[in-house]
């Protein structure tokens, strides 16, 4: 049965490769191979075989370098779009910062125009007392001269009575000329002074009350322009004091807490940030008063914001470019607990706040790490330096050198790790940074 199978495979075989012959001549002696139909196929597979495995090959060289190609293309293009928003994130903050200095400056120029407009109140106040003052003194002596008119009149009617009785009244031809001519002459004399005392008090209270309703005028002229300085001041504190306020809370701080903390730092009193008080009289503050108050408190949260703001790490620790390679959350089944930029070997990395230096040697996986604490319980880390330029308990400012960027402890290459801990619990960095991009 096999020797039949084998009959027919052969003779199939036969049709497609026969049988041949391979001689090998020699000076002295000629051979030759027999290539059979079995030995043809099997050199026909293997080769076939190696052609194919040939093909594949190429084929997965030729994918894996076109694939390779697109990935770096797309890496090129993230990194292009991670520089591009870098750079609008930097204009943007440049942006803020001029804002920033422009609302301080007009903060500063409505702060003199309150202290101005302050003293001319005071001053306008001064003179409308010394004004009503004035009036009444006019009142008073105008009064008294018509008084004393009344009665010098009376006094002339009842001499005139007398002289009559006594038949002495000029045209009777009896008693004294002389005493007569006086006694006309002192009546006229006292008439026209008494008629001139009238006329000038007269004109004394007219030009009083024209000046009166002269600081009238002005005096509302004033409270228009201050009006107008309030409603300046007050959109200054609003465009000043939202963004600070809207910063920290996105960044899940108490304000209140925040803002107590700070005032318990800065508790002295007296200067421009004093409460004002228009009345000398201890009379309840006007509306004027209550408004400038108001806007005195905003300035004052204002500057408690910029406090906190220098404080805590509302900054970025890597100036040059950079690449965000990690960021904070789960990675291969760990928790990753802050964010991390790669750039060069020596990279500068930079304070983020005001602190004090905690640490500032190697530590295990982090390698060497700076580690600073700041106010309301905040800590920041940095990690896998190549060079430390701190020392534990130096005091630091933001943008203070702090270190190079390395590749120390457990990494697979330059970057920083950056983290941030609030009340020792670890926290996304990027909660900061983002807030803080609106801002400054």
């Amino acid at each position: 049965m096999r020797t039949r199978l084998a009959i027919k495979l052969d003779a199939l075989l036969e049709r497609h490769f026969p049988e041949r012959r391979v001689f090998l001549r020699s000076d002295t002696d000629t051979r030759f191979i027999r290539l059979r139909p079995v030995t043809q196929l099997t050199a026909f597979l293997g080769a076939s075989a190696i052609v194919a495995w040939a093909i594949i090959a190429t084929a997965i060289l030729l994918m894996d370098s076109i694939g390779s190609g697109n990935f770096r293309e797309q890496a090129k293009r993230d990194q292009n779009t991670y520089e591009a928003r870098l750079n609008s994130l930097s204009q943007e903050r440049d942006k803020r910062a001029e804002e920033a200095i422009a609302a301080q400056e007009r903060f500063n120029s409505a702060l003199e125009q309150i202290s101005a407009m302050q003293s001319e109140l005071l001053e306008s106040e001064t003179r409308r007392r010394e004004l009503s003052t004035g009036i009444e003194v006019i009142q008073s002596t105008l009064r008294r001269t018509m008084k004393e008119r009344e009665n010098a009149r009376q006094e002339a009617e009842n001499l005139a009575v007398a002289l009559k009785d006594d038949g002495i009244l000029p045209g009777t031809g009896t008693g004294n000329a002389a005493s007569e001519n006086g006694a006309l002459d002192f009546l006229t004399t006292a008439l026209e002074d008494t008629a001139r005392e009238r006329d000038q008090i007269t004109e004394n209270a007219q030009s009083a009350l024209l000046q009166a309703d002269e600081m009238a005028q002005q005096i509302l002229l004033m409270q228009d322009q201050n009006d107008q300085i309030f409603r300046q001041l007050e959109e200054a504190m609003t465009i000043s004091v939202e963004p600070l306020d809207k910063m920290f809370r996105a960044a899940g701080m108490d304000t209140n807490s925040l803002l107590s903390t700070v005032r318990r730092g800065y508790s002295g009193q007296g200067g421009p940030m004093m409460p004002l008080s228009f009345s000398t009289r201890g009379d309840d503050p006007s509306s004027d008063a209550l408004r400038a108050n108001r806007i005195l408190n905003q300035m004052d949260r204002l500057n408690l914001y910029r406090i906190a703001a220098q404080k805590a790490p509302f900054a970025i620790p890597v100036k040059d470019r950079f690449r965000y390679t990690s960021g904070y959350g789960m990675r291969w089944g760990r928790m990753h607990k802050g964010t991390d930029f790669a750039a060069p070997h020596g990279t500068p990395i930079y304070a983020t706040g005001d602190g004090v230096v905690i640490h500032a040697e190697w530590l295990s996986g982090y390698g060497r790490m700076v580690k600073i604490q700041h106010e309301f319980g905040i800590e920041t880390r940095y990690a896998h330096m190549s060079k430390i330029h701190v020392k534990k308990g130096q005091r630091v400012s933001r943008g203070e050198r702090i270190g190079d960027m390395g590749n120390t402890g457990r990494s697979t290459g330059t970057h920083l790790h950056y983290e941030i801990r609030v009340g020792g619990r670890a926290v996304n960095p990027m909660i900061y940074i983002k807030a803080a991009n609106d801002v400054f």
